[in-house]
Formats: C-alpha cells, structure tokens, sequence
C-alpha cells in the first residue's frame, strides 16, 4: 500500500473501539487486533520504525488492505478479535493449537433421564456439564453421582406404554441397589427427576446446596424414629464429605472463580487456568502459545483467558491473576491477591505455569543434545574437520523429460530449517540431464550466496552418485569454493555414500544415525521437489487451458495466474475482479468460455 493511499485509508478509520485486520497482496488475513480506538492503534503501526521489532515491520510490510469492524466496546471486540483468529488462524497472531477434546457429561433427553460421558459436544442430544480436565475427574463426579443417587445406566426406551405392556425385567443393577427399577413401575418419575435435580447441583459444583437437603432429609428421618433411613442419609453426607476432602484446595469460603496465571519467556508464554466452585478446582488447563508480535503481556493474557473461560463455560463473576488483565467483561472484577488463601491459589497456579515451561524446555534442550549426539556420528562417519551444524542437501525432478525442476533443503542443528528451503526452475539444461541440472542449480546457488556475502553451509549433500557429485563438485571448482565446503553424494540403489574423488562408495554402518540423517534430508529434499514439480506441471495445464481462451495468451495467463493463483479461483472470479487484471472485453470473454 503507498504513502498516500494508507494515510486516506488511516484518517477515515473511526475513532472508536472495535476491531482490525490487516490483508496481504493475496487478499489473505494475516492479522486480528482489538482496539479501545481503532484509529489511534492502527496508525501507531506506521508512524515509526525505529524501535519496533523485525516481525512487527514484517507484518507492516505485507499490509495491502486495512478493514475494521467497530463494537460497543473492549470486551465485545475482545470476543470478535477471538472469534475472528479461531476461524481464520491468521499467521501473525498467537494461537493456542489445542486439538485436545474434553469430556463432558451429559443429562440425555428422554424419560428418565440417563448420565453418560462423552468426548462430543452437541447441545440438541440434553444438557451437558464440564467440560472436566480430565477422564479421571469426570468418572469421579459421576461415581459420586452414581453412589448418591439410583441413576438408571441402561439404554432401554422407557415410554409410559413399554412400563405399562412389561415389556421389560429388572437387571442386576437393580438387585445390587445401583437402581430403583423404573423399567417395571418400581419407582415414578417424579421421584426419578428430583434425584437427577438434585444431581445436577453436583455436576454444577453446587455441593452444598446437595449436603443441606441430606442433613434436612436426616434429620426429618431421625425426629420420626425412622434410624434405618436417617442412617442411609447420614451415610450419603460422609460420601460427599470424602469427595470434598479429596478436592477442597483452601477453604469452602473461596468459592466461585477463575484463577489465570502466566509465565513469558522471550518467545513463548505459558498459561495455567483454573476454574473453582466451592473450593474445589472442577477444571484446570495449562497451555503454551509462541508470541507473533510485540504484544503486552496483559492483552495476551486477556484474549487466552477469554477463550478459557469459554471453553470451561466459566459464569464467575470474579478472576484472580498474577498480571492485570487489559480487558474483561462488564460485571467481571479482576483482583490479583497479595496475601492470604488466594495468593496461595497464584502460588499453586503459577506452579502449574512453570511446570509447563520446565517440561517444554528440558524437552527442547533434550531434542537438541540428541541432534547434537546425530551430528557428532555424521561428523566421524564423513571424517569432516568440523561439526555439520548446516548442511544443504539438492534434488533434481522431472517426468518424462518435461518440466525439469529442482530442490534444495536446508537443516540446522540435524533438525529442517524449512525457511532456507528452496525450488529451483532449471533454466540452461534441455532435456532430462540430470547431471547438468545439478551442476546448474548447485552454481547458482552459492553464487548467490557469495554475491550476498552470506555464510556458506558446513556440509553439502546431493541426491545421486558418483555423476551427480562430479557434477556439483564442477559447480563449486568454478565458484572457487570447492575444499572450502565439505561434499558427498547419496547414491539410491544401496543408499551408499559417496566423496569426491573416491571410486569405492564410504563404509558406514547401515544403522549409523549419522547415515539416517543423510537419508531423512535426501527423502525431504525428493518430496520438496515432486511437490514443486506437480505444481508446475499443473500450471502448465492450467496456463494451456487458458490459453485455448481467444485473445488469451502465454503472458496473460501467466499474468492471470500470478495473481489469483489457481484457474478455479480464476473461473470464480467476477467479471469486476477479472477485468482490473486484463481488461473489461477479455474478462467477459473468460467468464463466458466454458
């Protein structure tokens, strides 16, 4: 976007809160925030470069398009801004890459009710409570459930006419206690839904609602001499009594909110929600996001806490943390505790955080000593002098002759480095010459290296034996470079390893870790180059197709191509969008040609 046309775009900007988003030259969403005014924010983006960071002027570089949706308010553009990243999952902003499903338990719809526990959320099935944070708290609920009251678990259809007909026989559930027998007319269903109301209280958290109708009904009993039934009831309270001992975590006075904590690193940040009914945690979830931007850890806090509280369907009025949260819901109070049982709540959160944060980086520096150990075994397998931190490995692909392409992958520390990938159009060699396609793409590529005076990798591999290695140690001869930049090839019958100037294929143990480093970099490089090959050749068959179009020819398919990208996006396009690319007369012409 130039000067002129982003400040028109930026002065009508309203001066309100809402929400932003940036688009790219390929009209793709690469960015969502949230502003308390539009205008001021997204002006600050462009009003300086000195100071902010390299992904930040990154993203301000890619800004074609500039859109914006305004809201009552900062909470209400929090919600879109989330809503907003989840279906569009634009590159620049954090995401929480979260697969995981938790389960639920769910009060069917149908007469007398059953309580079953599933992983899939749809509302129309009954009423669902959770989800929990785990299979093991979920089945503890429900057995406390299931101890408290005679919930049914069989999948009869029990209609007024199947009871009334006997069409069925009490099971030994029944005989054991776990059920009344509504199958046979042993119990009505009044009775039956006030024990699933009650067990409802349980599902929500509400304990002590369950515990004063216990002691009521026990001492009802007792006044009554009825001991047998009392002691039943008295026997009730204990189960709950134990089940809140196992989950109280201070005091039953802390009851009803939210707990969030984070912890950032320079690129990460990990995040511990807790979510507390009654002293009890019923929902407890740490997660980790990597940082896109330069955002203030209060907004990042904020828009992961929202989407939390969502996914635990969180009603709490009240949210405890250890950072301020820059945005939250009218009625939502946001108080971070200093002392007391709350601040031991932060303390235990935070510990969670940490433990995250502990876990992801003993692993990554785990990860990383083991490539270490790899790189050290490929060093004493190629006798090189120094250890092969970068190594390069190149591919040449074609089908029948045709559409002759090339790949290059790049590794750093024995792990893809898929930003240093590269394609490769074969511009010199006619034919299916595989040898001189390398010695063509190898050339060119540390040509441009040592043009951009960039740092050479520490090790080269080429797909191929001994003629593809002559091939690419040509290329380095004239480039100068050659002994400078170890070199050796990977021959695809044997997987044999081959150095330059040696007859005799290297001896390297078939299960050396060193040699499935070379192959697993050969394997990449082969489906970087088939994909890239493919592509092409489906270009080619578009570009042919379009070309069939009068008045079409090989530069303005090309032209057509480059800028909507496929032919179907090209056939869907309007007569508007077409005739901006090649005029109005042609872009009737294509809309019209089948």
């Amino acid at each position: 976007m130039n000067e002129a046309g982003l400040k028109e775009v930026i002065s009508n900007l309203p001066e309100s809160p809402g929400v932003y988003r940036y688009y790219n030259e390929q009209d793709i969403l690469i960015y969502v925030g949230k502003a308390k005014n539009i205008r001021k924010r997204v002006s600050s983006y462009f009003a300086k470069t000195a100071g902010i960071s390299r992904k930040t002027y990154k993203l301000v570089s890619e800004i074609e398009r500039i859109e914006y949706t305004v809201s009552n308010n900062e909470f209400d553009a929090l919600l879109l801004e989330n809503n907003l990243i989840k279906q569009n999952q634009p590159k620049y902003n954090i995401l929480l890459k979260d697969d995981k499903t938790f389960p639920y338990l769910c009060i069917l719809k149908e007469r007398f009710p059953r309580i079953i526990y599933t992983r899939k959320y749809l509302p129309h099935q009954g009423e669902y409570f959770g989800p929990f944070s785990s299979v093991v708290a979920m089945k503890n609920v429900l057995e406390l459930v299931r101890k408290l009251y005679a919930i049914r678990t069989c999948p009869l259809s029990l209609s007024e006419f199947n009871i009334k007909a006997g069409k069925f026989k009490v099971c030994l559930e029944y005989h054991i206690g776990n059920c009344k027998g509504p199958c046979v007319g042993n119990q009505q269903e009044d009775d039956y839904l006030q024990d699933i109301a009650q067990a409802k209280n349980i599902l929500k958290g509400n304990l002590s609602i369950v515990s004063r109708h216990f002691t009521e009904q026990m001492e009802r009993f007792a006044e009554s001499l009825n001991f047998e039934k009392a002691q039943l009831y008295k026997e009730k309270i204990l189960t709950l009594e134990k089940y809140q001992s196992k989950s109280l975590v201070v005091n039953r006075s802390i009851t009803d909110l939210d707990v969030v904590t984070m912890v950032s690193s320079e690129n990460t940040v990990y995040i511990n929600y807790l979510l507390l009914k009654e002293g009890a945690i019923i929902f407890s979830k740490t997660v980790s996001a990597q940082k896109r931007l330069d955002e203030a850890d209060e907004e990042v806090l904020s828009t992961v806490t929202q989407e939390l509280r969502e996914q635990a369907n969180s009603q709490n009025k009240t949210i405890l943390s250890n950072i301020s949260l820059s945005v939250v819901e009218e009625g939502v109070e946001n108080n971070i505790p200093q002392i007391g049982d709350k601040k031991k709540l932060i303390a235990l959160s935070l510990k969670n955080a940490l433990e995250l944060k502990r876990e992801k980086e003993d692993s990554k520096a785990e990860r990383k000593s083991k490539n270490r150990e790899v790189l050290e075994i490929l060093q004493k397998d190629l006798q090189l002098k120094t250890l092969p931190i970068t190594i390069e490995c190149f591919d040449n692909s074609n089908f029948q002759g045709t559409s002759p392409v090339a790949s290059m992958v790049r590794f750093v520390d024995g792990k893809p480095d898929k930003k240093g990938y590269r394609h490769f159009n074969i511009k010199t060699v006619e034919g299916p010459n595989d040898f001189a396609s390398m010695k063509e793409i190898v050339g060119r590529r540390y040509q441009r290296l040592i043009d951009e005076q960039s740092p050479l990798p520490d090790l080269i591999i080429v797909d191929g034996g001994k003629g593809q290695l002559s091939s690419a140690v040509e290329a380095l001869k004239e480039l100068n470079i050659y002994g400078r930049v170890p070199i050796a090839g990977i021959a695809k019958k044997l997987e044999e390893i081959y150095l330059p100037g040696d007859t005799l294929p290297l001896l390297i143990n078939k299960k050396s870790a060193g040699l499935r480093l070379i192959q697993q970099m050969r394997d990449e490089a082969h489906r970087f180059a088939i994909t890239f090959h493919r592509l092409k050749r489906s270009k080619v068959n578009t570009s042919s197709s379009l070309e069939e179009i009068e008045g079409v020819g090989k530069k303005t398919a090309d032209k057509l191509l480059k800028h909507f990208k496929s032919f179907k996006k090209i056939k869907e396009a309007s007569i508007e969008d077409l005739a901006k690319v090649v005029g109005q007369t042609l872009a009737e012409k294509i809309k019209t040609t089948e």
